[in-house]
């Protein structure tokens, strides 16, 4: 992700918060839509599915779909198969081609929910990583909720596992891979630690050949820990080695936590995971009340705000700058027109708002030492009685298109 800073620029505050409005009785429902338009389909042979993941390969563009757990006929083989990562050609949008299917782990006797699958999908050339096959395609995925793989997609209807980055584990979510550094941060859930889900940092530089270099969470989730466990994680955004930040999110719909982390010292400092080698790394930690989560802390970085752009810096003393009160404050070393935030947005989990309601939440972290809430958002419940409609009402995830599309 070289281009990840610059590319915030162009994103214009694109988060496409997906306010979920699952109609029960979809057929007795007219369409709805709002700034966009269909242009194409395709059913995914009807597996359920999370975000996709776009990436360009040759001159063509293809989605990596992760889906949760189940099982669907898969007409390219004739079998059926677990739910695991769906691969379409979406090259013209408006003739999506199914390619392949990568079969995920099965759901286990009598689970429901999210078990099984193979949920996330991140993909990266080989020509990017440090010291991987320059001519290949990687494709770094969860296997339900024990282990990480790496694929190698570079024909998208011939993938072929490379390897198994770390297996036995009790839960996975939302990893992020940097394609220009090749370290990999994984959401999982070694058996000693305190919470289903914390930190593994890799280095997948070279896919076939993993590197562990160390697990990371919040003070009180580590092995040997005492007291309440902090909430687990559930993902986080590297701006890689330029920005040096990594955020992190913990926390679905309740008691979410944003945290704030140097990047060279999470990947340079102690790995023994203390509480004091825990704490290192962290930039600023902002704790959320219990009934808001941390599902997704997006950074809009380098934000230009037109209403304070006349604002000036105070030319030397108060008197000089023609001030009458003067409380002998000192003068900020910026003016407010260029911020920069965090979009911290929470999960909604339950069905006809039965659960606090999820927002859009704007952290403002251009003093990153002191992260402020500055505003929130969301549908009015009243414009589509949406709580009575049947389905998950409120936030649940932001886009995240990383592509320059």
């Amino acid at each position: 992700m070289t281009s990840f800073v610059q590319n915030f620029r162009k994103w214009c505050f694109a988060i496409a918060i997906l306010t979920l409005v699952c109609v029960a009785a979809l057929a007795q429902q007219k369409v709805e839509k709002s700034n966009m338009e269909l242009v194409g389909y395709n059913d995914l042979q009807a597996r359920s599915s999370y975000q996709p993941t776009l990436h360009k390969q040759g001159n063509r563009w293809f989605a990596y779909i992760g889906h949760h757990g189940g099982s669907q006929l898969n007409p390219l083989t004739g079998k059926e198969e677990d739910n695991g990562t769906s691969i379409v050609d979406v090259t013209d949008p408006k003739q999506p081609k199914y390619v392949a299917h990568i079969p995920g782990e099965p759901r286990a006797t009598g689970a429901t929910g999210e078990s099984g699958g193979a949920q996330m999908a991140r993909v990266c050339d080989g020509s990017q990583l440090p010291r991987a096959d320059k001519s290949k395609v990687y494709l770094l995925r969860t296997y339900g909720g024990s282990a990480h793989e790496v694929w190698d997609v570079t024909d998208p209807a011939k993938p072929s596992r490379v390897s198994v980055v770390v297996s036995g584990l009790r839960d996975t979510h939302k990893s992020w891979w940097e394609c220009d550094t090749g370290i990999a941060y994984l959401v999982s859930g070694p058996p000693d630690w305190r919470v289903r889900r914390m930190t593994q940092v890799y280095d997948l530089g070279d896919p076939s050949e993993p590197r562990f270099i160390r697990n990371f969470g919040l003070p009180g989730q580590q092995p040997g820990s005492t007291g309440p466990a902090p909430t687990e994680l559930h993902g986080m955004i590297s701006t890689g080695p330029k920005g040096n930040r990594i955020y992190f999110g913990y926390g679905t719909g309740t008691s979410g936590v944003v945290q704030i982390v140097d990047r060279d010292k999470l990947l340079k400092g102690a790995k023994e995971p203390t509480n004091a080698n825990l704490v290192y790394p962290e930039v600023a930690r902002l704790d959320l009340p219990p009934d808001m989560g941390a599902h997704t802390t997006f950074p809009l970085l380098a934000m230009q705000l037109g209403e304070f752009g006349k604002q000036k810096l105070r030319p030397g003393s108060a008197a000089a700058a023609g001030i009458d009160h003067d409380h002998g404050d000192a003068s900020p070393e910026r003016t407010q027109s260029g911020r920069a935030f965090i979009a911290a947005i929470g999960e909604t989990t339950a069905n006809e708002c039965l659960e606090n309601r999820q927002l859009v939440r704007m952290v403002d972290i251009t003093t990153e030492s002191k992260p402020v809430g500055v505003s929130s958002w969301t549908v009015p419940e009243s414009s589509g009685n949406f709580c009575n409609r049947g389905g998950r009402f409120g936030t649940h995830s932001s886009n995240e298109n990383m592509t320059p599309i």
